[in-house]
């Protein structure tokens, strides 16, 4: 199979230890599905794509590896691992639980300079909404959950989901492909308007559903990519 490694993909910043760069540029693609599962990674391709030695792509590989990313195959090579459903699952389990709690407490919290920024997000959001490339959308969409997290002096807390959310990520970024990017905006939107009102009952009520949205995009998403998917030992 192809590796996908074109001589496109930008130099990396000089100054700065390569390894961790090279670590996040991959991850990003991954997750976009630029990367798409199955794809074959060669070190010595990407080392001349990105303009460096082996070494610190080796170190990348080995922080993708951790993070479940990619798989290590003895004498075939590294490959891009497929999404694995039940880390999707445990995920949105996880994440449904910390951010329904987050709008509950900033329903009673926010101040009308929150209330001002969220707004902001949405309408930027509402700009880049009907593109035909989904990343600028999803980019918003990340920063206005993290937002969230922050009104609430939960930033930390929102960093900590971010490993656990992988898998759920590449998830996202497929269904983005296809699903009216405008009926999440509306859905953002619920969410600010039970803010804005002081009805944290809502508020849960609007983020419950909204992350409930990928287990139905889900089945959808695997049936129409069955080799996208797995599950972690099988």
């Amino acid at each position: 199979m192809a590796s996908g490694i074109d001589s496109a993909t930008g130099e990396l910043e000089t100054g700065r230890n390569v390894g961790p760069q090279l670590f996040r540029r991959l991850r990003e693609r991954i997750l976009n599905g630029e990367l798409a599962p199955g794809t074959r990674l060669s070190e010595a391709e990407i080392a001349v794509a990105y303009g460096t030695s082996r070494q610190p792509v080796r170190e990348a590989f080995i922080k993708l590896a951790e993070a479940a990313l990619i798989e290590v195959r003895p004498q075939r090579g590294s490959y891009v691992s497929r999404i694995d459903i039940d880390a999707v699952m445990a995920a949105q389990f996880v994440r449904e639980a910390v951010e329904t709690s987050i709008v509950r407490r900033i329903a009673a919290t926010a101040t009308p300079d929150d209330l001002a920024d969220l707004d902001a997000m949405l309408a930027a959001q509402d700009e880049v909404a009907g593109l035909p490339d989904p990343q600028p959308f999803m980019a918003l969409d990340e920063a206005f959950h993290r937002r969230l997290a922050e009104i609430a002096g939960q930033a930390r807390g929102w960093d900590y989901l971010q490993p656990l959310k992988t898998q759920m990520d590449r998830v996202r970024n497929l269904s983005a492909r296809t699903f009216p990017r405008p009926a999440l905006v509306g859905q953002h939107r619920d969410i600010v308007r039970a803010i804005g009102r002081g009805d944290a009952d809502a508020a849960e009520a609007h983020m419950r559903d909204h992350l409930r949205r990928i287990l139905e995009d889900l089945p959808a998403v695997a049936e129409a990519l069955p080799d996208h998917f797995g599950r972690a030992g099988r």
